[in-house]
């Protein structure tokens, strides 16, 4: 039988945290829209005996779609729990809220283990407003975070991105008995979290391919790796994912992705029940982001499964009409996609940019004045001039408007960003073509009878859209630095790119320049 052991109550260190003001005293601070007032109590959990509840594992927390009010904090567990919840408050006045969590499940087909995630939907928060929370289940420890929420109207903040992560750990043991990392991970997976942790960024952006689950001997290991270590940044921050094609996974949920679509708890875009969370966006200060999975016109074969047009168009349908309310919305100033899959690239033998990306996405993204559009896919670090329209040849060669790299007006066109140097093994940088060039992925072929793959078929272009490449660093990741400017004038992102060096996230900076638009001016 379980006995629980003595309480736990607040040492002094946590005393603001815990203790906190009465339950009337933080209702106009936290707000939280069908929150209970939980006792004014340093009591918040009794420790676990030694059959004690599964722990509160992978914390971490994403938006909702607007930012600056609702935040989600999830955990997740291979056992069931009683009563998962966060407790919620604000520095000075303690936990004095509670959020039930709801939990959805997947069961990996694999190795047939279920995974229970438990999600905590805060909402009424204010905007701009640091929070504090601890993510409890009966019979467990609690752990703790922070979060802040973003500012509502024109503010400065800083986000970062990248892709192409893996995991830090060794999964399996090769031919010769050594244990080895299965899934593409490196060490530098774990340098480029304690990077991002350095800039302490409102939020960060995972341009798809989180950890290669799909490649690895133990899928749901791969998962937990990975937010063991990024739960470090992942708790006070919101990670916010796009699905890149390792987020496919063989007989998880119709289309594979349904791990993906489990761990996360992401803004709804009113898509079917089986396609919920693979596109979304949400709004922080005067920044909208909208994230998109490019399996769905993507021709590359790269997944656990081919799924080549698997929304019917639906996803297509959703972006045209988010692009057209984000322009046509007075207070957002920044439309900024993130998704994997990539329009430029400049790497030989590696992935390639792709054409049904470029036929599909590209020209809405010149429609409605897109700015910028960050990927990952290749595992290096470039950029484009801003590019508006397509020459009429195979491959749709995007056509630069303005080759200045150092000041980038947004309007003649929009920059793309390849980030995918988040730490798996096998860098894209060391194999850059000497003369910029791109090879575009314009169909697949039959799928091979041995493997099930279809085949790309490549079609080689000039890059005269390539404005900066970095073929000397393999990791690292991008910040944007928002600044509104003044009314009636401009607004700036400024972007540096960071190569990151050792397990505490050294940083040097590699690419800075400067996105401009008329603040207010669609």
């Amino acid at each position: 039988m379980n006995t629980p052991d003595s309480v736990v109550r607040s040492g002094p260190s946590r005393r603001a945290l815990l203790a906190g003001a009465s339950g009337a005293g933080l209702a106009g601070a936290v707000g939280l829209a069908g929150a209970t007032p939980a006792a004014a109590s340093p009591v918040l959990w009794q420790k676990p005996g030694a059959l004690g509840a599964p722990r509160v594992a992978g914390l971490h927390l994403q938006f909702g779609a607007d930012a600056s009010r609702e935040v989600v904090v999830s955990w997740h567990t291979t056992a069931s729990v009683s009563r998962p919840r966060v407790l919620l408050g604000t520095p000075a006045g303690g936990l004095g809220r509670t959020v039930t969590a709801q939990t959805t499940t997947y069961r990996d087909a694999k190795s047939g283990t279920e995974v229970q995630v438990h999600h905590a939907l805060a909402r009424g928060l204010r905007p701009d407003t640091d929070y504090v929370y601890a993510a409890v289940h009966e019979g467990g420890q609690a752990e703790f975070g922070t979060v802040r929420t973003a500012p509502r109207g024109r503010s400065a903040f800083t986000f970062t991105s990248f892709g192409d992560q893996g995991t830090p750990t060794l999964g399996k043991k090769n031919d010769s008995g050594i244990y080895v990392n299965d899934n593409l991970g490196s060490p530098a997976a774990g340098d480029t979290t304690a990077g991002v942790e350095r800039i302490a960024p409102l939020f960060h952006l995972v341009n798809g391919d989180l950890c290669y689950a799909n490649l690895s001997t133990d899928r749901v290991r791969t998962w937990s790796d990975w937010f063991e270590n990024n739960s470090r940044s992942a708790r006070h921050r919101p990670w916010m994912p796009a699905a890149g094609n390792h987020e496919n996974e063989l007989g998880n949920g119709p289309i594979g992705y349904g791990a993906y679509q489990t761990y996360f708890s992401l803004p709804d875009a009113g898509a079917d029940t089986e396609l919920h969370g693979l596109w979304y966006a949400f709004t922080a200060g005067s920044v909208r982001v909208i994230s998109l999975n490019n399996d769905d016109v993507a021709f590359q074969d790269g997944g656990n499964s081919y799924v080549h047009g698997y929304s019917g168009g639906a996803q297509k349908r959703w972006l045209e009409t988010e692009l057209a309310a984000s322009r046509a919305n007075p207070d957002i100033d920044w439309v900024v996609v993130c998704m994997h899959q990539v329009v430029i690239s400049t790497a030989d033998k590696f992935n390639g940019a792709d054409l049904g990306i470029r036929e599909e996405w590209v020209p809405l993204f010149d429609r409605y004045g897109v700015d910028l559009v960050v990927c990952g896919h290749e595992h290096h670090y470039e950029r484009s001039h801003p590019i508006r329209g397509q020459q009429s040849n195979d491959t749709r060669t995007p056509i630069p408007a303005a080759t200045d790299t150092h000041t980038v007006d947004t309007t003649k066109g929009t920059v793309h960003m390849v980030i995918g140097g988040g730490g798996t093994s096998a860098p894209s940088n060391q194999l850059l073509f000497p003369t910029p060039q791109c090879r575009v992925i314009t169909k697949v072929g039959p799928a091979d009878p041995a493997t099930g793959k279809r085949p790309p078929v490549y079609v080689l272009e000039d890059a005269p859209w390539s404005a900066v490449r970095d073929a000397e660093h393999s990791y690292g990741f991008a910040a944007f630095e928002v600044d509104p400017g003044r009314p009636g004038g401009t607004t700036s992102i400024h972007v540096t790119y960071y190569t990151v060096t050792g397990p505490y996230g050294d940083l040097v900076p590699v690419d800075r320049f400067t996105l401009t638009r008329p603040r207010g001016g669609h």
